[in-house]
Formats: C-alpha cells, structure tokens, sequence
C-alpha cells in the first residue's frame, strides 16, 4: 500500500508517495521547476491565484506517479500540507472570487493592532495566545472594508488547505488547527472565537465545518479522480499548515520538542503543553496537529519571512552568472567566517512578526567596493538569516521554549554547512537532520487519519537521523560578537 502527500507552499507544490510497509519515499516531484510567482500589485501586498497551486498540484500528482510506476488503486488515502494564513474566499459555486491573500501579504497589520487596542491586549491574548495582527481574520476584514462587492458574494471562506481538499472533495471543511493559525480559534472557551468574529462583522456561518486533523474529511470525486490519475472515492485523510506538518514529519510531537525549517520564510517550531503567550506577540501560538480539547498541545511558531527568499533573490539576481544553490554555497565558503565585516538582514519579504509587525526591508551593511565582492555577500546573507533564528530564540525562551536539540530536514537553507554549522555554534544547540520533508510528513498524517497506521509510533518507525551537527564551542565567542554587531545595526533601523 502507499500513500500520498502533498506540500502546497508559495514557491511550489510537492508531491511524495509513501511506502506503508517500509515508512520511506518512494517518489517525489514538485512544479513548477523555477517559484511561483507572487503579485504585488502594492508594497507589502502578496497575492497568488489559488488555480495556480492547483495546476501545479496536478503537474507533480501526473509526475510522482510517472516516477513510483505504481497502480492508484494502492494509493490509500491523501494528507496536505499547506501554506499558513492565507485567505481564500468563494461564492455559493465555490467559484474564487479574488486571489488568495498569503502568508506574507503585510496589509492587515494596521486592521489587526486596532482591533487588539479596541478587545483590549490581554483579552486577545489570553483568549488568541496573539494578537489578531497579520492573520487570516484581520485580512478578510480588509476585504470587508475595501472589496465589499466581493465580500457580498462570500460563501465560505477558506486557508489554503481547505481550498485544496474542498477541490479534491467538493466538501467545504476545516480543522481547529488551521482556525487557531487564521486566529478564529477561542484557547479559554474551546470553540470559534466569537468576541473576533462579531468586532470584525464576520458572520460564523462563513467560517467551514470543524473536522479532525487526523480523519477522514471527504473523497476524491469522480472527475478530480479522472483529473489527477488517482482513484476515485481515495480518502482526504489529514491537512495541516506547513509549520505544524513540518514539525509532525519530524515527530515533534511533545513539549520540549523543536522543529526547525529554513525554506522561502524561516521557523522555529516548539511544542507546549502551557496556554502561554509572548506578551508582545512577537512569536505566535497555535493549536498543534494533535492538540485537543483534552490534551494540550500548542505549537510556539517563531517566523521570519525573508531568509530563504534572500537567498533565491541572490541567486537570480547575481550579474552575469548562472547559478545554483550549491554553488552558492560554494561561493560563500570563499568568504572568511564573519563575511570581513559585511552584515545583511533578510528583512524585506513584508512586515516582520518578531519585530513588531515593523516592515524594516532587507539591507546590507559595511560593504566596502574595493575589498568585498560576491562571496561576502553570499556569506552575509547567510550569517544574517542565523542572527535572525538567533534573534528570535532569544525572545522564544521567555515563552519557556529552551531548545537543546533543533530537528529540521536536510533541505533548503540546512544543505549549507556554512549555515548550519553557524546556526548550531551560535545557539549552543545541536541540529539533527533527517531525510524527510513536508509532503512526506502529509503522507503520513494520511495514513495515522486514515488508520493505516495505528498510532504516531507506527507511523514514524522508521524515521531515521542522517547526521548531527554539534556546536563549535571554540567559535561561540566570535559569532556572539558578529551577532552584537549586527543587533546594533538592527537597533538602530528599529528606531527610525
């Protein structure tokens, strides 16, 4: 039997097929081959069309299952992993009526701080665990407030997972995870936040049934079946926002546990069984996928939008090269450790959470024209994404997240030894690396919902570490100085 997973991020959609005897990937494809383009039709402003994560979801199901050479009959059940916070609105035909509102689309700040003025911060926060700031709800009441038209027409609205199950399905949707990250979720009551709903003018019954993260939440129909190549009447079995799913395919599970992620945004996941909250809500807290009423399970998410997208943005804009991510990574080991002086910030994806909702832009201080060059700036940026984990470690700690051990799969920004290896020194933890991904995660949070597999241990025996990489004490002082000096220069751009 097999399983299949689906990562649907801003940059691209994965798709990985799990053997359920032997736990591994037997097949991965994702689409498109360069990232998804973003809309900005206005600074701080990010949009995509969700028609196109379902192209592309399509492109990598023919893909996979070009690559496995399996029958889809034996696929038994379907997980998705999903971008977070992004709002998709549709029409009683379940027609889109404006493009996705994503992740990293900063409109809403202002619409989220007035609302946490007016409720009051501590009613917020002890009911949200943050504040309504840039989140799924406070966009929709941007669009309440500047596209009534579409607002009128308003079916249901939606995260990005609910939309692609509900186009798998036809069933509209959505688990108290995902609620939890779009803050429409009530930790004190156990139920929809309605104090949020009602200061919005948010009608509840836009908001989509509640089912489990791990159970069967509807069928591929017959023409979505015809569609992907897949069986018809195949379960949708599990979904999650990408920093949950991600931490879940590294079974980071329970408190004390830390996933870590370095892909277009970067993130430190750590799990708790304490309603607590960063009183500047500068990291975020959310239902974690095995959260319940019962057992609590809450996922500390610390995000910093612009660290892989720094990167990506390096490699297409270097002049007269053509180059990729190893390469790049070749290049910044030319570079001397410290990068001779020059320090980036990897701030200029939109409004940073951990910085107050401040959108700060990237920069690059201390270049000389005469003594840097390529290298250093390749190296810059990738000493600067760890300052940004660094940073923001600092204030998780005060939420009682203390991590020892970070787990994070051997991809995007973790396939830099530059990175990782400073990442480790400079935090004093040590980083375990596994050969996993979200779309693999996915999988098997379909076959836990869809009881192939009987429990969290079924599913992760056969996870296995590839490597661990251990601080370098001897170098602690060094980039403890490097990152004094570039929180000096990150003070001083807070001031302005």
């Amino acid at each position: 039997m097999y399983l299949l997973g689906y990562d649907v991020g801003s940059s691209s959609v994965k798709a990985s097929i799990i053997d359920t005897d032997s736990g591994k990937c037997v097949a991965s494809a994702f689409n498109p081959k360069v990232e998804m383009n973003i809309a900005a039709e206005k600074s701080g402003w990010a949009e995509q069309d969700p028609e196109i994560w379902w192209s592309n979801l399509k492109l990598s199901t023919n893909e996979v299952l070009q690559i496995a050479e399996i029958d889809a009959a034996y696929i038994k059940a379907i997980g998705i992993s999903y971008q977070m916070h992004g709002l998709v609105i549709v029409d009683k035909n379940l027609e889109i009526l404006r493009p996705s509102i994503i992740w990293c689309d900063s409109r809403a700040v202002g619409i989220g701080e007035m609302a946490m003025g007016q409720l009051g911060k501590e009613r917020c926060l002890s009911h949200l665990l943050n504040s309504p700031g840039n989140f799924t709800a406070s966009k929709l009441r941007w669009v309440i407030e500047n596209e009534p038209s579409v607002f009128d027409n308003a079916y249901k609205i939606m995260l990005p997972g609910d939309f692609i199950a509900m186009r798998m399905t036809g069933e509209l949707n959505t688990t108290i995870s995902g609620l939890s990250e779009g803050i429409f979720w009530d930790f004190q009551e156990n139920s929809l936040a309605d104090f949020l709903l009602e200061h919005y003018n948010i009608p509840s019954h836009l908001i989509p049934d509640i089912v489990p993260t791990f159970s069967e939440q509807g069928r591929l129909t017959a023409s979505v079946a015809e569609e992907l190549g897949l069986l018809k009447g195949t379960p949708v079995s599990y979904r999650a926002g990408d920093q949950p799913n991600n931490a879940f395919s590294l079974n980071v599970l329970n408190p004390g546990e830390i996933a870590a992620t370095a892909g277009t945004s970067g993130v430190v996941y750590g799990v708790s069984d304490e309603i607590r909250y960063d009183p500047e809500s500068r990291v975020n807290t959310f239902a974690h996928v095995n959260h319940s009423p019962e057992l609590n399970r809450l996922g500390v998410l610390l995000c910093i939008n612009g660290t892989g997208i720094q990167y990506s943005w390096l490699k297409k804009n270097l002049a007269s090269r053509e180059i990729n991510y190893p390469g790049l990574n070749d290049m910044a080991g030319k570079s001397p450790e410290g990068s001779d002086g020059v320090f980036m910030f990897p701030f200029g994806n939109g409004a940073e959470r951990m910085l107050n909702n401040k959108d700060i832009g990237a920069s690059i201080h201390g270049l000389n024209f005469n003594r840097h060059n390529e290298s250093h700036l390749i190296r810059a940026a990738q000493e600067g994404i760890v300052y940004s984990f660094h940073y923001g470690m600092e204030i998780m700690r005060q939420t009682g997240i203390n991590p020892s051990v970070i787990r994070a799969g051997n991809a995007n920004m973790f396939l830099s030894s530059i990175f990782r290896e400073t990442l480790a020194t400079l935090t004093g933890a040590s980083i375990e690396l596994y050969d996993t991904d979200g779309a693999e995660g996915a999988a098997k949070g379909a076959g836990i919902g869809s009881g192939v597999y009987n429990s969290f241990d079924d599913a992760f025996s056969s996870l296995t570490k590839m490597f661990v990489v251990e601080p370098n004490y001897t170098k602690k002082d060094f980039f403890l100085g490097q990152y004094e000096r570039w929180k000096m220069y990150l003070q001083r751009k807070l001031q302005y």
